[in-house]
């Protein structure tokens, strides 16, 4: 096999999280974006330590499960999705499978009961968080606002048709964009650092329907939005617009991020609720974006967590502190630790308005802020980014020595990486299921519980 070979083979199945698997002259070629079952076309591009990856050309011959009607307007030009041409319970069985898999390949198959995957509760317009790009969709073509083009670094597509967000987050970007259209406002190009509009941010509450909208621009040059404000106030909307924000931004990496944000219109934050609990969301913050999803997640950590009465709770990468906020009302305290200094003042201010007087969160790196914490943990939860667990900060959680633990990922290769270290000083999975946050697309999050094996408590 040589580099630039084009192949054609049948999809065996899709590896974790969007590599399907091609078997062409006895060797197993990646390539992304194909379903189980499709004939395709591929160009081999990678060829190393015995590995081959190849770049989707065409679908020859479809799945016999593939849909082919009935997704969105924008599917296979957009980047965002990869299964919306699979039927939802499809998407499910694959991403079980995936996770299962990997997790058999670490543990014993029948040591642990396997307890499926849990559906989103809604299936599109789930998400409460988009950050569309400005750009162009073609070289030098008309402005465009949306995703980025599947496989393209550069290209736009304007996706006002977006099946995973509320119709409500296509009419704000309609809006906006003919407004710049009209206004003749560049937008900033990545690669020449120059230009004005850089982003979209629109956040929109399941539950409460308010709606939070922010402007990214650079400061290379000034403009008065106050034209725009008006517009969008006056957009007929399912949603109540609570904040229209315009934050400047001049970073040179693709980031959604603040260097100043002004308020133009109402206030800088939104209100969402889950389990009971109310959450203040400022633009940046993290929170989970499938609100209803969020429910079904942390019902499933609370379960997996158990009787907590009279027990230290530590919540290690907390975010805003919303499992720690859960698990407060039914534990002797709760101590949240999160690098990210924004989160923590807004668990802390959230923690304030649900009335939880036993809820502690710590800003900094859990590596470093574990050695300070007076208290010990009876019991801990850990929910990290998608990289996993620093190894450094594994060995010290380890060392805690609690008898259980409830782990949450986003991202089950880094999982097990992590479950391996986990088995060898003594901990067993007992339990593991999925929850599946984000239809029509390659990710899902894991929930498991381990128990600690034959060693005393420290």
């Amino acid at each position: 096999m040589k580099k630039g070979q084009i192949i054609e083979g049948v999809v065996e199945r899709v590896d974790f999280p969007n590599k399907g698997i091609v078997i062409v002259e006895d060797r197993a070629v990646i390539v992304k974006n194909a379903i189980p079952g499709q004939k395709i076309r591929a160009s081999v591009n990678k060829i190393r330590k015995g590995k081959a990856e190849g770049r989707l050309l065409e679908v020859l011959e479809p799945s016999k499960e593939e849909l082919t009607e009935g997704f969105c307007v924008h599917f296979g030009s957009c980047g965002g999705c990869t299964y919306q041409n699979l039927p939802y319970e499809a998407q499910l069985s694959m991403k079980e499978s995936q996770v299962k898999g990997l997790l058999d390949g670490v543990l014993e198959k029948d040591s642990y009961v396997w307890e499926g995957i849990k559906e989103s509760p809604l299936r599109k317009g789930y998400r409460n968080k988009m950050e569309f790009s400005f750009g162009d969709e073609v070289k030098d073509g008309p402005l465009a606002l949306g995703m980025h083009k599947r496989g393209s670094f550069h290209d736009i597509v304007t996706v006002t048709g977006c099946e995973i967000v509320h119709k409500d987050y296509g009419k704000i970007l309609s809006c906006v964009l003919e407004y710049c259209k009209e206004a003749n406002l560049p937008f900033y190009h990545k690669m020449a650092h120059k230009g004005f509009l850089r982003h979209l941010l629109v956040r929109r509450a399941q539950v409460t329907q308010e709606i939070l909208i922010d402007i990214v621009t650079t400061t290379q040059q000034s403009f008065d939005f106050s034209d725009l404000v008006e517009k969008l106030k006056g957009l007929e909307l399912e949603g109540n617009i609570v904040g229209i924000l315009h934050t400047l931004n001049d970073s040179l990496a693709d980031v959604v991020q603040s260097d100043e944000t002004k308020v133009l219109y109402g206030q800088e934050y939104f209100y969402e609720e889950i389990l009971g609990l109310k959450f203040k969301i400022s633009p940046f913050s993290f929170f989970q974006t499938n609100s209803l999803g969020a429910q079904v997640l942390y019902e499933t950590a609370r379960e997996y967590v158990g009787e907590t009465k009279d027990k230290v709770i530590f919540d290690l990468y907390s975010g805003t502190g919303t499992i720690a906020q859960m698990l407060a009302p039914v534990a002797k305290k709760v101590i949240g630790v999160e690098i990210v200094e924004e989160a923590v003042e807004a668990a802390k201010i959230n923690a304030k308005l649900n009335q939880l007087s036993n809820c502690e969160f710590i800003a900094g790196d859990v590596l470093k802020v574990i050695d300070e914490i007076q208290d010990k943990p009876d019991f801990v939860v850990l929910d990290p980014p998608r990289d996993g667990i620093h190894p450094k900060a594994l060995q010290k959680i380890i060392d805690f020595g609690v008898e259980q633990m409830v782990y949450i990922s986003c991202k089950p290769t880094s999982l097990v990486r992590d479950l391996e270290v986990l088995k060898q000083q003594g901990y067993e999975v007992k339990k593991a299921c999925c929850v599946d946050m984000f239809p029509g697309t390659v990710h899902v999050e894991t929930v498991i519980l381990m128990t600690r094996c034959g060693f005393e408590k420290k």
